[in-house]
């Protein structure tokens, strides 16, 4: 069951986790007024592990540091600045 964000007439705003059909009035806790849903920023997604395009086809120098990391290379790399003309 997903968790919704409601705001009342007075501006105040709470979260209720109840089923997506139930479509029962809503009070709010503090002030007990009506409430209305409201547009929720939502989950961010993160893909990991192999069979997703942004793992899978990287470049190799980005998997050659990524090894180094792991195994607790040098951890230096080199001295040239990542970003810039």
């Amino acid at each position: 069951m997903p968790t919704y964000d409601y705001r009342c007439e007075k501006g105040h705003t709470f979260e209720l986790f109840h089923g997506i059909k139930d479509e029962t009035p809503k009070a709010c806790p503090t002030c007990g007024a009506s409430a209305r849903r409201v547009p929720a920023g939502g989950g961010g997604l993160l893909f990991r592990g192999s069979g997703f395009y942004i793992t899978d086809y990287r470049s190799s120098n980005y998997k050659e540091r990524a090894k180094a990391e792991k195994s607790g290379g040098s951890g230096g790399g080199s001295s040239k600045p990542s970003g810039g003309d």
